[in-house]
């Protein structure tokens, strides 16, 4: 079946007609329609038609008017200020397009599948092996999988890319003690938990530190294994696989615990580029996008240069012939461009690391690997914050553990969710306490723009007041209830009905869902979709209270469209908070 054409669709094209017969030479011109306060929608496009014409714009705009069909979907339009065109949708309209996107057995709501997708590589959720994961891992984590839901969902193909920290100098340190200590990792049961495992690694990553430190023949003996590791001698490799293997299962759990999908073939860490290394170099050098520069293999840049005024080089090999972040990730590109046959490569990666990736990806682009057809991002992160406002640290000034973060956020909603609980068991209280708690977390993240820090507060994310995940929660669970309780009456439209004012309002939000999704998918801005949905909780939470759709029981027919609008709403949501990531529990 094909995507149902959206209200601001069909207006767009009743207004291109009036527009080119009234103005030949304006064919194909667009109208610039938005929604607005001052009408259902507004056109703004004549101003700058009638300049380019040499036409006073009312007047113009008044021509187009008097050629603009009214009827079946546009009620009435006028002149407004120096040609503005105030638009406003028949009340049939509304409904009859509602319920074709809610006949529609595709269940995409109007979302249209794009024409000619790409493919995107996106590189997110990038854990390092054999150390715990941080509230600065979490933003990465769910930003990532919110944009490769929406990109997913609007047809583009995506390429998932985990790229783990599981390569560099420490693992000679442990990769030596181990071998020492080869007993340190053996589990007392089949089943070992993420956080056996990360206590196991924590425990090891300790003793090796201090033996490190105090024993000069032991730091001999690892940093020679860092030359092993590299040179890929099998004992050594093997003993490196048993870290990410040990590492892999804490990751899992905790992408568990946040509800995401992390798949072990999407996982290809540092160490996957391992073997392309040396011919990035050749390629960088031989090109000339790369020069030696006191032994190390640099890529300089005019307007990138440190406050002495010297430029600032991106080193790709150091002067040692070891290999850095920049070597890897040039390595990348080269597979994501020319194995993987990406056109977009997306980074969702800290601010932080701005200055690092603009050197990476004109290097590539010099190099030829990017160009008009191959593009790269970074979709840049801010800062997760306490409530004073600085950088999230325990009390004692440490980095907060992801886990612990997590478990207290789902304490809190448990508590909430109990405390609202009906006819729930304590296994269901804990089942939506950990929905709640994680969609909370989730939800303030997503609903703040990725480039801007915000501050964490527990008490406001598990808030059913706000705007807060709870509260849409809350707002889908309602209609559910109502939807139980309507006995014989079955959700039906009816467009032939008068629209009340707050229905005419949730009606034409519910109608712009495939322009948000479209817009937040394209431009990475999954904070839109959350701002969206806030508002059309909003909205329904208006209509609920004006508009009674069991009690008092209005006539059949009028409880019939109301409870369609309530199920078209649920869906929405539902749709909505998933491409969030977030859960939609049936009963709060």
């Amino acid at each position: 079946m094909a995507s149902v054409t959206s209200l601001s669709d069909n207006v767009q094209q009743h207004l291109a007609s009036a527009l080119s017969a009234t103005l030949p030479e304006a064919a194909g011109a667009d109208p610039l329609l938005r929604r607005s306060d001052r009408a259902d929608f507004q056109a703004n496009g004549i101003l700058a038609l009638a300049k380019k014409a040499k036409a006073n714009p009312r007047e113009l705009a008044a021509q187009v008017v008097s050629r603009v069909v009214t009827g079946d979907v546009i009620r009435d339009v006028e002149v407004s200020g120096p040609g503005f065109l105030n638009i406003t949708i028949a009340d049939k309209a509304i409904t009859g397009n509602l319920a074709a996107r809610y006949a529609d057995e595709t269940g995409r709501l109007g979302v249209p599948l794009a024409e000619h997708p790409g493919t995107t590589v996106i590189d997110y959720a990038q854990p390092n092996v054999a150390k715990e994961m941080h509230v600065g891992h979490l933003r990465s984590a769910v930003i990532g999988d919110s944009v490769v839901q929406l990109l997913e969902f609007t047809g583009e193909n995506v390429v998932r890319r985990h790229h783990i920290g599981d390569w560099g100098t420490q693992f000679g340190m442990l990769i030596q003690y181990l071998d020492e200590h080869p007993h340190e990792l053996d589990h007392k049961d089949a089943q070992v938990t993420g956080e056996e495992a990360m206590s196991n690694l924590d425990r090891l990553y300790k003793a090796a530190r201090k033996k490190f430190d105090a024993d000069e023949e032991f730091k001999t003996r690892a940093r020679r294994r860092v030359v092993d590791l590299q040179a890929g001698d099998a004992h050594t490799l093997a003993m490196w696989q048993k870290f990410v293997d040990e590492s892999k299962i804490y990751f899992f759990s905790v992408f568990e615990k946040l509800d995401m999908e992390i798949r072990d073939a999407d996982i290809v860490g540092e160490s996957g580029y391992n073997d392309m290394l040396a011919e990035t170099c050749r390629l960088l050098e031989e090109s000339g996008v790369a020069v030696r520069s006191e032994g190390a293999l640099c890529v300089f840049f005019d307007d990138i240069k440190g406050p002495d005024g010297n430029p600032v080089p991106l080193i790709v090999q150091k002067s040692d012939g070891g290999y850095g972040y920049a070597a890897t990730d040039l390595s990348a590109i080269r597979d994501r461009v020319f194995n993987l046959k990406a056109n977009t490569l997306l980074y969702v990666v800290d601010a932080r690391q701005a200055l690092h990736f603009r050197m990476v990806f004109e290097t590539a682009r010099r190099a030829g690997w990017l160009n008009d057809d191959v593009t790269a991002v970074q979709l840049a992160f801010g800062t997760v914050l306490g409530k004073d406002g600085k950088p999230f640290k325990t009390r004692e000034g440490e980095t907060v553990r992801l886990v612990d973060l997590l478990d207290e956020a789902i304490e809190r909603a448990s508590a909430v969710v109990r405390e609202k609980a009906q006819d729930l068991s304590e296994e269901e209280i804990a089942e939506r306490g950990a929905q709640v708690g994680i969609g909370a977390v989730k939800y303030a993240d997503l609903s703040t723009s990725a480039n801007r820090d915000y501050k964490f507060d527990l008490d406001q994310m598990v808030s059913l007041n706000g705007d807060t995940s709870v509260y849409l929660q809350y707002a889908y669970a309602r209609i559910q209830s109502i939807l139980r309780k309507a006995g014989e009456v079955s959700p039906a439209a009816h467009p032939e009905l008068d629209l009340h004012e707050a229905e005419r309002a949730l009606g034409l939000h519910l109608d712009s869902f495939a322009e948000t999704v479209r817009e937040a998918a394209t431009e990475y801005a999954p904070h839109k979709l959350a701002a969206y949905l806030y508002q059309l909780a909003s909205l329904y939470t208006s209509f609920y209270d004006k508009c009674p759709v069991i009690k008092p029981a209005p006539p059949k027919d009028i409880a019939e469209n109301r409870l369609f609008l309530c199920d078209l709403t649920a869906r929405t949501l539902h749709q909505g908070m998933a491409l969030l990531g977030i859960r939609t529990p049936e009963k709060l």
